[in-house]
C-alpha cells in the first residue's frame, strides 16, 4: 500500500504527496493532461514538440538543466497519445530547486526563435531517424490511420507528417502552450522523505501565484464501430516480411481492459506463452511474434505483430496466427495458465511501487485516469479476471471485421 496525501491549490493544481523514508532522493513529477489526441488535424506533433520546448528555457531561467545538475538532479520527460509527463529526481535537501524550475516553465516559456528552431530541428531529426529511416519505423504511421478514421488516435505521437513540425509557427506554439500548460491542467506528484506541511508550503510558494485558467472539456470525435476488415500492403527496404493485426479494444478504465491485457500476456509474454511455444518454437515460421496493447486512455488497440521466417508466405503466416487466436476463442484456457500470467503481472506491479519515481509517476497517472487510489488497488482488477472473461473478450475482439491488417513486404523477400 502506497500511502499519500492530497492538496489542491486555488488555481487548480493538484498535489499528491507520498512520504518515502527509504531514500534520500526525491521524485518530483509533473503530469499535464495533454497528449497527441489534443492536437488539431494539420497541426500534429505539437505535444511531443512541447516535451522538447519545455527544456529550452523559461521566462526567468535561460537553462533548465544547468541549475538542476548543479544540485545533483536529473530529469526527463515523455509524451503519449494522452499525457505529457515531466520528472525530476534530486537530493531531498535541494528539492526547492525542482519547485523553482517547474513552476517557472509552467508560468511561461521563453519562446525564443532560437529555442523553437533548435527543438524543431531535434524533433525533425528524431522523426527521420526513428520513423522514416529505421527498418519498420513507419509501422505505426501506417497502422494508426488504418485502424482509426475519425478519432485523433489516427496519428502517432511524433505527428502525422513531418511537415506539420516544419511549418509550426511561433504563434501556433504559443497558442498550444496557453491552451494546455496551466495549473488546473496539471498534477504534481512528489515522493520522498519530506514533511507534507513543508511540501504544501513550497507548492503554494512557487505555484500558488500562477494564474488560474479554466480547464477545457474535451469533445473528441468518437470512432465509429469497425464493421469490415481493412487491409494495407506496403513494400519497404527491410530484412524480413512482417505482418500486423490491430483490433479495437476497450478504453483504459473499462472493466474488460484488464482481461484484454492478460489475454495479450497469455499469447506472448515469456518463453512459455502460446505464441512462443506453438508458433515461434513450434512451427519455426516466425522470427518474432508478439501480442500487446497500446494502453491508451480511450479505446485503444490490441496488436499482433510478426516477422516471418525466410520462405514463409503471408497467407501461411496469417493462417497459423488465426488458428492460434481461434483456439483461445473456442477453448477456455486452464486456470493454471491464467494464474501464471497473473503472477507475472503482479510481480511487475509490485516492482513498480519500489522506487520513489515510480510511485510519484504512478500516483499522478492514476489520478488522471480515475483517482490516486487506483495505483494501490489496480492489481485487484487483474486478479478478478476469470478464464471465462478471457474467452469472452477474445471472442468479442478477435474478429476479422474488427481488424486492420498491415502487410509489410520486404523488397528482397516478397512472400
Amino acid at each position: 500500500m502506497v500511502e499519500f496525501e492530497r492538496h489542491t491549490l486555488k488555481n487548480g493544481l493538484q498535489l499528491i504527496f507520498n512520504k518515502d523514508k527509504t531514500t534520500p532522493i526525491v521524485a518530483f513529477n509533473v503530469l499535464y493532461d495533454v497528449g497527441s489526441k489534443d492536437e488539431e488535424p494539420g497541426k500534429t506533433g505539437f505535444a511531443h514538440l512541447f516535451e522538447h520546448l519545455m527544456f529550452g528555457g523559461s521566462v526567468n531561467i535561460p537553462s533548465f538543466d544547468t541549475p538542476l545538475q548543479a544540485v545533483g538532479g536529473e530529469n526527463n520527460a515523455f509524451t503519449s497519445t494522452d499525457i505529457t509527463n515531466y520528472y525530476i529526481t534530486l537530493p531531498k535537501e535541494n528539492v526547492e530547486t525542482a519547485f523553482w524550475l517547474e513552476s517557472d516553465r509552467m508560468l511561461r516559456l521563453a519562446f525564443s526563435d532560437k529555442s523553437l528552431e533548435v527543438q524543431r530541428s531535434v524533433v525533425i531529426e528524431e522523426f527521420k531517424q526513428m520513423y522514416l529511416n529505421q527498418p519498420y519505423g513507419d509501422v505505426y504511421l501506417l497502422l494508426r490511420p488504418l485502424a482509426y478514421k475519425t478519432h485523433p488516435y489516427r496519428w502517432a505521437t511524433i505527428g502525422e507528417k513531418i511537415e506539420h513540425i516544419e511549418e509550426a509557427s511561433m504563434e501556433d506554439v504559443k497558442a498550444f502552450f496557453d491552451k494546455h500548460y496551466f495549473p488546473g491542467n496539471a498534477t504534481l506528484a512528489i515522493s520522498g522523505d519530506l514533511e507534507f506541511e513543508e511540501v504544501i508550503r513550497l507548492t503554494e510558494k512557487w505555484f500558488g501565484d500562477i494564474p488560474e485558467q479554466k480547464k477545457r472539456v474535451r469533445n473528441l470525435p468518437l470512432e465509429p464501430v469497425q464493421t469490415k476488415e481493412r487491409t494495407l500492403e506496403v513494400e519497404r527496404d527491410v530484412p524480413l516480411n512482417a505482418l500486423y493485426f490491430a483490433y479495437h479494444m476497450p478504453p483504459r478504465i473499462h472493466e474488460d481492459y484488464y482481461a484484454v491485457d492478460l489475454l495479450s500476456d497469455i499469447l506472448s509474454r515469456g518463453d512459455s506463452s502460446r505464441f512462443y511455444e506453438r508458433l515461434l518454437k513450434g512451427t519455426e515460421s516466425f522470427v518474432e511474434i508478439n501480442a500487446y496493447i497500446s494502453g491508451d486512455t480511450e479505446a485503444g488497440l490490441f496488436i499482433v505483430s510478426a516477422k516471418l521466417s525466410e520462405g514463409v508466405t503471408f497467407e501461411n503466416a496469417e493462417k497459423l496466427i488465426e488458428e492460434e487466436l481461434r483456439n483461445i476463442i473456442e477453448n477456455k484456457i486452464a486456470e493454471e495458465e491464467l494464474q501464471k500470467v497473473k503472477n507475472k503481472a503482479e510481480s511487475t506491479y509490485e516492482f513498480g511501487k519500489t522506487s520513489a519515481l515510480n510511485k510519484a509517476m504512478g500516483l499522478a497517472i492514476s489520478s488522471l485516469l480515475k483517482e490516486p487510489e487506483l495505483f494501490n488497488y489496480e492489481f485487484e482488477l487483474y486478479e478478478k479476471v476469470t478464464t471465462s472473461d478471457i474467452q469472452r473478450v477474445a471472442k468479442a475482439l478477435l474478429r476479422k471485421e474488427n481488424r486492420s491488417k498491415l502487410i509489410y513486404k520486404a523488397k528482397k523477400n516478397v512472400g
